[in-house]
């Protein structure tokens, strides 16, 4: 699944993505750390793995996309 990074904290390594319907979807520690990445920047377009969670998604990986 693709989405857009919308917010990034360096410290924790946590943030938020929007999906192309807009829809806000945050991201933990784990799930950034888990594409080896070593930052992100608002607007940069991403891949993401996400599992179902109750009523929401969890992301579970985050990294860059590439064609």
């Amino acid at each position: 699944m693709q989405a857009t990074a919308y917010t990034y904290d360096p410290e924790s390594h946590s943030g938020q993505v929007l999906l192309d319907d807009g829809t806000p979807v945050p991201f933990d520690a784990a799930a950034f750390d888990a594409g080896g990445l070593r930052l992100l920047r608002p607007g940069q377009r991403v891949r993401i793995e996400v599992e179902k969670a109750e009523d929401a998604l969890r992301i579970t990986l985050v990294t860059l996309q590439t064609l």
